[in-house]
């Protein structure tokens, strides 16, 4: 019988391709990071302006604006919270959640839209302030 020799990588081989993958790894994953968090921030206007919409309609129905302040006060777009008028759910609760997990904010006096109200959610870090990822965000 002959004895055949099988083809097979090298241990130097293997580890040649592991460095490989590591260092495009290593240059890829800072970029991804980057946008993923960058496509969060360009999510969180449209889905507040879902919010406005559903306050809109709720303002139509019962000729006043949600009572209260901060997220809390979004609920009234959710569950009926005995204002004549009403005619909701106007929003599914899930819909009042930003995308980093965190809920709007809802100020009946606006600072930022006077005359009106303001929604507000305060970035990444869930924190009034910052810069970036971390930046608040206002509805127009």
């Amino acid at each position: 019988m002959r004895c055949r020799r099988q083809k097979a990588f090298t241990l130097v081989e293997l580890l040649v391709v592991i460095a490989i993958i590591v260092v495009a790894g290593s240059f890829l994953v800072p970029n991804l990071v980057k946008e993923l968090g960058r496509a969060k921030k360009d999510l969180a206007k449209p889905r507040m302006s879902t919010i406005e919409n559903a306050v809109a309609r709720y303002y139509m129905h019962c000729k006043v604006y949600p009572e209260g302040e901060g997220p809390e006060a979004l609920m009234a777009l959710v569950d009926d919270p005995g204002v004549e008028g009403w005619d909701g759910p106007y929003i599914k609760a899930s819909q009042l959640t930003d995308p980093w997990g965190n809920r709007y904010i809802y100020i009946p006096e606006g600072q930022v839209n006077p005359g009106s109200f303001d929604l507000v959610t305060y970035g990444a870090d869930g924190q009034p302030g910052g810069e970036g990822d971390n930046a608040d965000i206002y509805n127009d």
